[in-house]
């Protein structure tokens, strides 16, 4: 109760009944713009699907304006992912949104892509602080109203859902943000986001700003005020808190918090705060059941790894080690846990798998974790590749399942160029050869090299590089982990991160298999590819519209 009437009197109100609170996801925007995070449109697709399944109110699916294949992702999500109602509570679709300039090319492009979903929304944004007005735009106020009101004004005719951020708003003067906002409400504007751009706030500091720009802006009661938070120092979620409780009424958020720098608001840290202070009397329409899923379906697509301890999705959020913890947990769970595992979709394992085990208990069981809505081709390759995995391991875990899952969906999702045929090893003394076969997937072609590298990983990236013949690639970042569990037959995940210094893009790939070396092959060769889906999606970029987007 202390840290609910801090924020409370930081907000200088309290609340008298329950409120709805719009989810707004950036993951598939913002979250995009974290480095190596690039992602084809069949991995977007896939991602705004769940988002979806996960009753995320307003998916922002991109920037349209931005580049060719940006455009191509949003235009598809809303016309595939915009009609769906499947898994959502209230039965209505899902908002899809894009974003844009405050110029009417960018706002006509984005209108172009959105067009197709039944709830559509234009975002469109512009600088408001001083710095920015002096150094980048190079405009004085007067002209940062005028310019604001009318890219509102002309988006309003495209759509009545308009979305309007001044950006930087957290080191903009107070009393100019209200001009700026008065104006753009009167033009058409139906959401007011207040980004705290370069995550300077903390939370009295914005909760504060909050307050004032709603007591203070002109017609402030016929638009929806949002929240837009930077982690940089770590206050990102304390910060959006502080928002709402001054009466923001839309959250701007990513799954795992990921996104530009030190990433956004994570949305299952601010779903579940509210979950679990009812007592606060704020709502979402968020399937909480379905958070983990989600959480996992990014990681699986981006391959940044979500950190050990972070708050709900974390491995070992639910992880009791202490032994007078330990004593507690056995006695009542509610000793040392505010939550439940099953809560955010974590469950307990309750049917046991191996390699007796038949196609009906492992779709049952695919079934239990929550995955009952995977296409039959994946159902048919994931039970096969159960069933080799049960081959090699005594017990396949629950999460050896959710692993093959997310690597299922993954493949399905990727756009393929590459695969690995096969992969032999012979390492004698200070020999390490690697003899690949790698299968170009448009024509079945098989070819192979060998190599003998220092050591098999880079025998193995070498021998794949004598086949594919990219351009000259460095492998920046190499992990290697198993997937949770300690047993000696745990499968190995191994994600890369590979940079052409030439061009300096660079792509993350992931591999999985019980043999580490073979997850090498299979995360360098994914890499690959998802190199090429990156320079695929540079041409026809709009590159200094995509450098004002990763500010907003």
């Amino acid at each position: 109760m202390n840290t609910v009437r801090f924020f409370a009197r930081a907000a200088g109100r309290r609340y008298a009944s329950s409120d709805r609170l719009v989810i707004f996801d950036t993951t598939l925007r913002d979250g995009e713009q974290s480095p190596g995070c690039t992602m084809n449109t069949n991995e977007k697709l896939a991602i705004a699907k769940q988002l979806s399944r996960l009753g995320v109110d307003v998916c922002e699916a991109g920037f349209p304006i931005a580049s060719d294949g940006d455009f191509e992702a949003v235009s598809r999500i809303a016309e595939e992912v915009g009609p769906l109602t499947e898994g959502r509570a209230d039965g209505t679709t899902m908002t899809i949104c894009g974003l844009s300039r405050a110029t009417e090319k960018d706002i006509k492009r984005c209108h172009d892509a959105v067009k197709h979903a039944k709830r559509h929304r234009i975002h469109t944004f512009l600088a408001t602080s001083d710095i920015h007005l002096k150094h980048k735009l190079q405009i004085d106020r007067d002209e940062c109203v005028k310019r604001a009101a009318a890219a509102v004004a002309f988006a309003a005719t495209l759509t009545p859902d308009v979305e309007f951020s001044p950006e930087d708003a957290g080191r903009s003067d107070p009393e100019f943000l209200c001009r700026v906002l008065a104006a753009v409400i009167e033009a058409g504007a139906t959401t007011l986001n207040i980004p705290d751009t370069v995550g300077y706030n903390t939370p009295g500091m914005y909760g504060d700003l909050i307050k004032y720009l709603i007591e203070n802006t002109k017609g402030s009661d016929k638009a929806i005020f949002s929240t837009h938070c930077h982690n940089d120092l770590g206050l990102a979620t304390a910060n959006s808190l502080a928002g709402v409780m001054a009466g923001a009424r839309q959250v701007e958020v990513t799954l795992n918090g990921i996104g530009e720098r030190a990433g956004n608001t994570s949305l299952e840290e601010i779903v579940m705060i509210l979950d679990t202070h009812k007592n606060l009397n704020i709502t979402t329409g968020i399937n909480t059941e379905q958070i983990f899923r989600s959480s996992q379906m990014v990681t699986a697509f981006t391959g940044m790894a979500v950190q050990a301890n972070k708050a709900i999705v974390g491995a070992n959020a639910f992880a009791h080690e202490s032994g007078i913890h330990q004593d507690g947990m056995l006695k009542n769970r509610e000793t040392y846990e505010i939550m439940t595992p099953g809560r955010v979709g974590v469950t307990a394992t309750s049917l046991v798998m191996g390699k007796h085990s038949g196609r009906n208990a492992f779709f049952s069981r695919l079934k239990e974790l929550g995955y009952d809505d995977i296409s039959e081709e994946v159902k048919k390759d994931l039970f096969a590749r159960f069933k080799n995995l049960a081959d090699v391991k005594k017990v396949v875990t629950e999460e050896d399942l959710h692993a093959l899952v997310q690597d299922g969906v993954v493949k399905e999702a990727e756009e393929e160029v590459y695969r690995l045929a096969s992969l032999t090893l012979s390492m004698k003394d200070d020999d390490d050869l690697a003899i690949v076969e790698v299968e170009t997937v448009a024509t079945g072609e098989i070819n192979s090299a060998s190599f003998k590298g220092n050591g098999p990983v880079d025998s193995i990236c070498h021998a794949i590089t004598q086949i594919v013949k990219p351009r000259a690639l460095t492998l920046s970042s190499y992990e290697v982990k198993a997937v949770k569990g300690s047993e000696s037959d745990s499968i190995g995940e191994v994600v890369v991160r590979v940079r052409e210094p030439s061009t300096g893009l660079s792509a993350m790939g992931r591999g999985l298999d019980v043999n580490i070396l073979k997850a090498t092959a299979h995360s360098f060769i994914n890499a690959i590819n998802k190199l090429k889906g990156v320079k695929k999606q540079q041409r026809s970029t709009d590159h200094e519209a995509k450098a004002e987007a990763t500010v907003v």
